[in-house]
């Protein structure tokens, strides 16, 4: 079975919070009233350079995605 890239999740004891799941590697969690980011991956100390990197593109890409989603309610 084929996952979406993305999710929209929220929680009830979180009632001020939306998040996105990225679930291909590397899998996080973002919070996007805060921009606060959870990995679900631990990484070794030699593919954090190559994190720093992506992180950026996957984070965008996250926000983008969130964007869209939002649009489409109006």
């Amino acid at each position: 079975m084929e996952l979406p890239k993305f999710l929209i999740a929220d929680n009830s004891t979180l009632e001020n919070d939306l998040f996105i799941l990225h679930t291909e590697y590397p899998r996080f969690i973002l919070n996007v009233s805060n921009d606060e980011v959870h990995w679900f991956e631990e990484f070794e100390k030699e593919d954090e350079a190559t994190l720093k990197a992506e992180s950026h593109f996957l984070i965008e890409a996250a926000f983008d995605f969130y964007d869209k989603e939002m649009e489409s309610l109006e």
